[in-house]
């Protein structure tokens, strides 16, 4: 990796090896391979033990590909079309909380459903794979091509697939091919107060 990934204090390499590389070898990926990375994605953290998260996938080699595939906007499909899958993620509005009978809004279902992709990603990277989250996609579009529900707030679509080397994509998008860096930690944390360096 390069000097941008480099941490301010000590981590599993496991957070600095995982970016999201948009060059794909075209490889397939097994069924039971997408699983695991989807039952990762079910062991995240929950508010209230909701589960607001829902993954809907599709495989390149598969008929649903092409509708979900669609919803993508160009400079997405450039690079996505060598991916293995995409699987779009979405979050349940509403939930029925401990001690109600009554479905309320759940404030926490995009925070939830984040915590449920960066489990898949990081479950992606152990296993050879990687996972790259887009948010560039027709939302109306893909709600009727996988049909999701009105209750359901639409999150991220994901690439994923095993890497190649950058020649593969056009090259206006070789020189983005690289994993990229962090702010500082004294720019994203402070004790006490909302305190941060410029």
């Amino acid at each position: 990796m390069t000097d941008m990934r480099q941490s301010e204090y000590p981590i599993d390499p496991l957070f600095t090896e995982r970016w999201s590389p948009r060059a794909f070898t075209g490889e397939s990926i097994a069924e039971d391979v997408l699983m695991t990375l989807l039952e990762a994605a079910r062991w995240a953290p929950s508010s209230y033990n909701a589960q607001p998260w829902r993954f809907v996938y599709v495989r390149r080699e598969t008929p649903g590909w092409k509708p979900v595939f669609d919803t993508l906007v160009e400079f997405n499909q450039s690079w996505a079309q060598r991916a293995a899958a995409l699987v779009v993620i979405m979050s349940a509005k509403e939930a029925v909380f401990p001690g109600s009978t009554e479905s309320e809004l759940n404030p926490w279902h995009s925070f939830d459903a984040g915590a449920a992709w960066a489990s898949l990603a990081f479950q992606a990277t152990l296993l050879g794979w990687a996972a790259h989250g887009m948010a560039g996609f027709d939302a109306d579009q893909l709600r009727q091509a996988v049909q999701v529900p009105e209750g359901y707030a639409i999150e991220a679509v994901v690439a994923i697939g095993k890497r190649a080397d950058k020649s593969v994509l056009p090259a206006e998008l070789q020189s983005l091919e690289a994993p990229n860096g962090r702010l500082p930690l004294a720019q994203l944390v402070a004790e006490g107060t909302f305190r941060f360096e410029a």
